[in-house]
């Protein structure tokens, strides 16, 4: 072969590793993701700012170990928008908000002890500028505001991407930018996933919803009676188990609201003011800053990946904001792919580690939209259809105290796993799902419970940005024969290592195989492996070997 057939034959350069086209939360989550691990990264976002919409404001106690991860959790903490003093709870309520029946809702501090970091709360807005201000201390990430995803086209070497400049000048510059892989995070009219050819379920709840942004001082007046409480829910029989739903901005002035609304509605024939009176059942002065609507569905990608095209976040999943579920739902995605898609270019993942984000991450939020927010809808409707105050008082009371006990058991049974994914051992015959149990065992497929270790430090404090290995009371030759595996595949493993009593003991374990994003792959109480195993424990882990049923 010729010098010039030799060229022809190289592929196109690259711009980048991964070009992420959308900069929102998940976008941007997975680029510090990526960009921590060195690996070359662009990010397209068609907004110069941040859009000033306060929705996802409630961040699970995962979804802030990602934060602690990203080297960012402090720099979140501190841009929150309501005292730490005061609280972030919430309330459900029947009838009105100021009515005589109303419950705790989504305690999510019930399961604080499972996780190494606390919960949160702040607008959108706010925790997407803590993470470009991430991003940009990184240097291998570059990002490109006021550009957006026009067409994507894959071959055998990498993507082309085509983004055009947003603007108002009639003339639209366009550029394409080259990648191994390319990650969708463009929202529920993804771009990318079009592009791709990746089909989606739809379900329609046939609902218009409408959100409202408004100051009013004189809710917080009324309010006042409902301490350490940012959100609330209204169920009103009327509704037929949607929700009339209220969240704080700030504390004591600004405020969202969504609630269902007749077909046809528009901001000038109807009376938002008069809806709000009746959700909470008293008047007060309202001053609107936003006035938008939205259809309640449910959509679920039928796939995750299309070859070197991957969607995350809205892109790959939406649902009405009920619960909290979307924002922690695609942070989780963008920390799942990220070091898969990490690992693969760097050479010690497997095509196999890339196959298991749609294992993983697709039944988990099936069974998020069908377990807990669909099911919400119709308990909610078949709770309000059977019980009324004002027919059988007693019964109603009755009911409502169970329900409250049900939220109680809500939170402790949202505990998403991946028992079913192929790079997670003995996962044969298993299932993903967002249904589980919060336990402090170390469990294959499941989120590794935090644990004070005899030294003092956490755990947590001691894992590495890679696997890593938890050898308690295990033989030096077990470790050794991990260890070596490792140094064999190029695999970075950090061993923790801890004697005698501790917290580490509710593992139920001696060594614990921990992932980058702190789930379990595997687990044994035996306190020695053969230097086979190890080595076919990792290479599962890693997605260099076919799924592996365990004895």
């Amino acid at each position: 072969m010729n010098d010039m057939n030799k060229d022809q034959a190289l592929p196109a350069p690259q711009d980048a590793e991964v070009v992420i086209v959308g900069g929102g939360p998940v976008g941007m989550g997975l680029a510090i993701e990526l960009g921590q691990r060195g690996v070359r990264t662009i990010v397209v976002e068609r907004y110069p700012q941040p859009q000033p919409i306060p929705k996802g404001q409630n961040l699970t106690q995962r979804t802030m170990e990602h934060f602690h991860f990203w080297g960012a959790e402090k720099e979140l903490r501190a841009a929150r928008t309501i005292p730490v003093e005061y609280g972030i709870g919430g309330l459900t309520a029947h009838g009105t908000l100021l009515g005589p029946h109303t419950y705790d809702w989504l305690q999510r501090d019930l399961v604080k002890p499972y996780y190494f970091t606390g919960n949160e709360r702040l607008p959108q807005y706010a925790t997407e500028a803590v993470l470009r201000e991430r991003v940009a201390q990184l240097p291998s990430v570059r990002t490109i505001y006021g550009w957006e995803a026009k067409a994507v086209a894959q071959d055998a070497d990498g993507v082309s991407i085509t983004i055009t400049e947003r603007g108002g000048t009639g003339e639209r510059t366009e550029r394409v930018l080259r990648a191994a892989y390319v990650v969708g995070s463009d929202g529920a009219r993804s771009v990318v996933r079009e592009q791709a050819g990746i089909s989606q379920t739809r379900t329609d709840h046939d609902r218009m919803m409408v959100l409202l942004v408004f100051r009013s001082p004189g809710l917080h007046q009324l309010l006042e009676r409902y301490p350490g409480k940012s959100y609330y829910n209204v169920l009103q029989p009327e509704l037929q188990g949607y929700w009339k739903f209220f969240g704080r901005v700030d504390l004591g002035n600004t405020w969202f609201f969504h609630a269902p609304v007749p077909p046809g509605t528009t901001r000038d024939n109807f009376d938002f003011a008069g809806y709000l009176h009746e959700a909470v059942g008293a008047p007060f002065g309202v001053e609107f800053e936003h006035i938008g609507f939205w259809d309640l569905r449910f959509m679920l990608a039928d796939s995750y990946r299309q070859g070197r095209v991957f969607v995350a976040g809205d892109a790959a999943h939406s649902h009405p904001p009920y619960g909290g579920y979307g924002v922690n739902s695609g942070l989780e995605d963008a920390r799942n792919l990220g070091w898969k898609l990490a690992a693969r270019l760097q050479g010690w993942g497997g095509e196999r580690l890339l196959d298991s984000y749609d294992e993983e991450r697709r039944p988990v939020f099936a069974s998020t939209m069908r377990d807990f927010i669909a099911r919400s809808i119709d308990t909610d409707r078949e709770f309000l259809n059977t019980h009324d105050p004002q027919r059988d008082r007693a019964a109603f009371e009755a009911a409502w105290q169970a329900r409250a006990q049900g939220a109680v058991g809500e939170v402790h049974a949202f505990e998403p796993h991946y028992e079913g994914s192929g790079v997670v051992w003995g996962s044969a015959g298993r299932v993903s799902s967002a249904k589980g149990s919060h336990r402090f065992d170390a469990r294959a497929g499941h989120h590794l419970a935090p644990a004070v270790l005899p030294s003092g430090s956490n755990v947590f404090e001691a894992l590495g940005t890679g696997f890593s290995l938890l050898a308690f009371g295990a033989h030096a030759d077990a470790v050794q024969a991990f260890r070596a595996a490792a140094e064999d595949t190029a695999l970075a493993l950090t061993v923790v290592e801890a004697h005698g009593a501790g917290e580490h003991e509710r593992y139920g374990a001696q060594l614990v195989l921990v992932r980058p994003d702190q789930f379990v792959a595997w687990s044994g109480s035996d306190a020695s492996v053969s230097a086979d195993r190890a080595r076919q424990i990792l290479q599962t882990a890693t997605g260099r070997l076919a799924r592996v049923v365990a004895a």
